[in-house]
């Protein structure tokens, strides 16, 4: 009861807000890895408020998670990069939650060596350049879009031989780092990610040369019946989480207008 005093009314409101959850719940989300450094905080504060929880999270591309959830992977929560993906579980019934648009991604040029700030997509095309890294665009939707970007500046068939392509984003964003690429077109919230912004600049690639990076999350069938699960949804539409996702660089469904 001391305790409870002790809360403020808004603490209070938060906490009633999320609903009853059992004690010593664990609960596993798949994120597609341009999530990596805004989702571990948002986890943390959600960790304040279910002490007695588990929450883990697994970062990847989103079409290998849509692929391991097809066959049976121990996903409760899964964030796509795209919202295809989770349509797509929808339709099959591996989701019980419609799919709820949590963002809009951004792709930008990186890089540590060079002031990428002044660089366009049609710079790539500088015989200094030796190689660029991308996500693959298999699997990846940051990988997709940047493929899009190329093709509409013309670029693609000209650099494909310079590409280096990497299993997700962050190991996109991995390879400008250790040098195996000299440039790479990465996730805007990696790029605003302290470990990254402290190495390099970014550009802004123009949202009207690809298509949007809609990313929407599903509840999956493994967590149907998880109230954590349920909470956890619920805390992506808090303030605290929706700061986090803007001070990372994502448009949130309710803003408006790309560049």
């Amino acid at each position: 009861m001391k305790f409870i005093k002790t809360l403020t009314v808004a603490a209070m409101a938060w906490l009633l807000a999320l609903g009853p959850v059992s004690a010593g719940e664990k609960l596993t989300i798949a994120a597609a890895a341009d999530l990596k450094f805004a989702m571990d905080e948002i986890a943390a504060t959600f960790r304040k408020a279910h002490p007695g929880d588990e929450v883990d999270v697994i970062y990847g591309s989103s079409g290998k998670f849509h692929t391991q959830i097809q066959q049976g992977g121990p996903f409760d929560i899964f964030f796509s990069a795209d919202k295809g993906y989770a349509e797509s579980l929808k339709a099959e019934g591996l989701a019980v939650t419609e799919p709820k648009l949590y963002a809009i991604g951004r792709i930008v040029l990186w890089s540590p060596t060079r002031d990428a700030s002044k660089i366009t997509l049609k710079d790539l095309d500088d015989p200094k350049l030796n190689k660029i890294a991308i996500a693959n665009p298999a699997h990846a939707p940051y990988g997709k879009r940047a493929e899009e970007a190329l093709r509409a500046v013309g670029l693609w068939d000209k650099l494909k031989d310079k590409l280096v392509f990497g299993e997700n984003i962050a190991q996109t964003a991995q390879f400008v780092q250790t040098g195996a690429a000299e440039i790479g077109v990465v996730a805007l919230s990696l790029a605003k990610s302290p470990e990254l912004a402290s190495k390099g600049g970014y550009a802004l690639i123009p949202a009207k040369l690809h298509s949007p990076l809609e990313q929407a999350f599903v509840i999956t069938k493994q967590g149907a019946e998880k109230p954590l699960a349920k909470a956890f949804a619920k805390y992506m539409s808090a303030k605290e989480a929706r700061q986090i996702m803007i001070r990372y660089g994502f448009v949130l469904p309710t803003e408006t207008a790309l560049k």
